[in-house]
């Protein structure tokens, strides 16, 4: 086995493993009751699964101007990632509403309780 067979191994796992947690990101935005929990699953989740799926495409890049792409990429990412989380949570703590209840409004809009 060589080194390109190694990188191109640890390439694809990074993908598929990146891939899988902006899925588990995505169902976590279902799932989780509240804005907060919600916007904590989402950003830690997707941020990492970027950051593994960009890493695996490093890890397969072709050459030189492909990779210098992808790590300004990556560092966008990191940049704006956090800083839309927190402007999200600003923006729910500032709106006088309790995010408890965002949940239990919408459900007795529909209806449901």
């Amino acid at each position: 086995m060589s080194a390109t067979d190694i990188m191109q191994f640890i390439g694809i796992a990074s993908l598929l493993i990146g891939s899988l947690a902006v899925i588990f990101g995505a169902l976590g935005l279902l799932r989780l009751s509240d804005v907060y929990q919600r916007m904590h699953g989402a950003g830690i989740v997707d941020t990492g699964g970027a950051g593994l799926i960009l890493f695996g495409l490093l890890m397969l890049s072709p050459d030189w101007t492909v990779t210098v792409r992808l790590i300004l990429i990556g560092f966008i990412l990191v940049m704006t990632g956090p800083t839309a989380t927190h402007a999200i949570a600003r923006a729910v703590r500032l709106s006088d509403q309790d995010p408890d209840n965002l949940k239990a409004k919408k459900n007795s809009e529909r209806g449901r309780g």
